[in-house]
């Protein structure tokens, strides 16, 4: 009997296809795996109402699964509907945030219920954000004004050869106070201090009672490398960032050819 009890799945380019879609294949897998007494957990970068559409899909409230959303600065229990763990973006950072974006001609966005709320027009980039997570855009005369309410991250999006080098000029700036990486090339996440997948899923671990010896995760983006490396078991899909290959235990099919089930099979079954 396998010693793995809880599954770990970014959604993008991991849990999808390319076409943002389950593949039937992938979800039977994932569904005959829970009744087999596994959790599965869905961490993304994505807005807790972003992942909604998947929750729903994999029946995630029935076999009592969790979303960890914004990259960990939420967590819910999808069974009970409770928000088990948060952590807040301090708002004195807006300013710098606001003053960073505007002069590099960065997008910038938050987020407020089911609205993307939007600092400037948006970008392309910032459009697709709003796309993937099938939510409408806000922009708002006044940002700083205006996001007065408690946020768990600020998103700035930009060309991924310029994303790279604002990543790391932010990460100077405001390392010491906000945890600062990319999710996709063109997504530059702005999360709370010391808020990482890996962190969050350490919390699910232990109201569980489990250790990440117990533990696979599969991602394919920059953001999933922290727990790609913390769990018992990181896999990087074949579709994944090369750093995120160089991270990970196992490299599996891509996110197009059901690497999913490869997984499971191979660690579960």
């Amino acid at each position: 009997m396998t010693d793995k009890k809880l599954l770990v799945l970014d959604i993008d380019g991991t849990l999808t296809n390319s076409k943002k879609e389950i593949s039937e294949a992938t979800k039977t897998a994932i569904q005959n795996l829970m009744l087999r007494d596994c959790k599965v957990v869905l961490a993304s970068g994505r807005p807790t109402p972003g992942m909604r559409r998947y929750e729903k899909e994999l029946e995630l409230e029935r076999y009592g699964g969790y979303l960890l959303s914004f990259n960990g600065a939420r967590i819910v229990e999808c069974r009970s509907g409770e928000i088990v763990y948060q952590k807040l973006l301090s708002l004195t950072l807006l300013p710098r945030l606001y003053k960073f974006a505007k002069d590099n001609g960065c997008g910038l966005i938050t987020y407020l219920g089911e609205d993307v709320i939007s600092a400037f027009s948006p970008d392309e980039y910032v459009k697709i954000e709003a796309h993937i997570n099938g939510l409408p855009i806000r922009p708002v005369d006044n940002f700083l004004d205006f996001v007065d309410f408690s946020i768990n991250k600020c998103l700035m999006t930009a060309p991924p050869e310029r994303a790279e080098k604002f990543e790391k000029e932010l990460q100077e700036k405001l390392g010491n106070v906000a945890s600062i990486y990319r999710s996709e090339p063109y997504f530059i996440e702005i999360m709370p201090q010391n808020i990482t997948k890996a962190t969050a899923l350490e919390r699910i671990l232990e109201s569980l009672g489990m250790k990440r010896e117990n533990m696979v995760c599969c991602g394919d983006g920059f953001n999933d490398i922290s727990m790609i490396r913390y769990a018992g078991v990181g896999v990087a899909m074949g579709n994944a960032q090369p750093a995120v290959k160089e991270a990970a235990d196992y490299i599996t099919a891509t996110n197009d050819q059901d690497g999913l089930v490869e997984v499971i099979q191979k660690f579960f079954l």
